[in-house]
């Protein structure tokens, strides 16, 4: 398992019942959590001093109760600074596991450059929310196309992007289905040295296009490598999705992938747990990275 335990502004308290508490920066918020099945008593004092607690309906959703919370708030990992707020789906505007594939792939685009100064990386992030990964790569270098279909997230990662200095840095923000904007690449005979996905379950576009990822996602990895250069750098894949197991993700990349020189590695991700000194499991990630040359 990769484990994001890198985080000074982030930390899994405590867990328990199907939820879990959370410290984010100063502030303490309870949310659900699916793979919380165990139900151990409640020790930490965070559970009664909490800022903010969303709270499951039995009909289906939920909402936010909020106690002693701002409306926004950031917090801060390694360089980069993000703009947190409660949203609906018990969302803050962050997945704070995904530190691990942002330490990942930020040495591999740093090394590069190293390795070929002049050379402009072009990284495509897609289902890119609001710019976890962009920020990242941006970072570490690397010239971003960030997309995702919903106007307010590109507008949100924008916001991270000049909270974390890089307002000048290569980043192209496109509102737009990935499917077709991956199209509309290859059409334009455009290349990219990396690609980055972090794909919904499910999910709709601005025209209501669905994605359903058991449905799509094969056919969408495919699409994607007519968009990589001849010796890309690497490919990403989230899952959340619990039948997108890290073995599937890895034969998924090995099948699509086999014509360029490289390898795949596919694990859970997950996060340190304080009260327990156990990990949190949160989804899984495929990782191709190139062959060195």
């Amino acid at each position: 398992m990769w484990i994001a335990d890198q985080w000074e502004d982030y930390e899994v308290l405590d867990t328990s019942d199907g939820e879990k508490l959370e410290r984010w920066g100063k502030y303490l918020l309870v949310r659900p959590d699916p793979q919380v099945i165990w139900n151990t008593e409640k020790k930490h004092g965070g559970w009664k001093k909490r800022n903010a607690h969303y709270r499951r309906s039995s009909k289906g959703g939920g909402e936010w109760e909020f106690f002693d919370l701002p409306k926004q708030w950031q917090v801060s990992y390694r360089s980069l600074i993000f703009q947190l707020q409660p949203f609906s789906f018990k969302h803050t505007g962050l997945f704070p596991e995904q530190a691990v594939n942002w330490d990942w792939f930020g040495g591999l685009i740093r090394k590069e450059k190293e390795n070929h100064p002049d050379k402009e990386i072009k990284v495509l992030n897609l289902f890119a929310y609001t710019g976890g990964a962009t920020v990242a790569a941006a970072a570490a270098g690397a010239a971003v196309t960030h997309v995702d279909a919903s106007r307010g997230m590109v507008s949100w990662a924008k916001e991270n992007a000049a909270l974390s200095g890089l307002s000048n840095a290569p980043i192209r923000y496109i509102v737009d289905d990935c499917q077709k904007f991956v199209e509309r690449e290859i059409r334009r005979g455009n290349h990219y040295d990396a690609v980055i996905m972090d794909p919904p379950s499910y999910g709709r576009g601005p025209k209501g296009e669905i994605w359903k990822i058991e449905d799509s996602i094969h056919g969408f990895i495919r699409l994607c490598t007519s968009v990589l250069t001849e010796q890309p750098l690497f490919f990403l894949i989230n899952s959340y999705t619990t039948g997108l197991q890290p073995a599937v993700l890895s034969y998924l990349l090995g099948l699509e992938l086999r014509s360029f020189e490289g390898k795949t590695i596919s694990e859970e991700i997950g996060l340190p747990v304080t009260e327990s000194g156990l990990v949190l499991p949160c989804g899984a990630s495929g990782r191709w990275q190139r062959d060195k040359n």
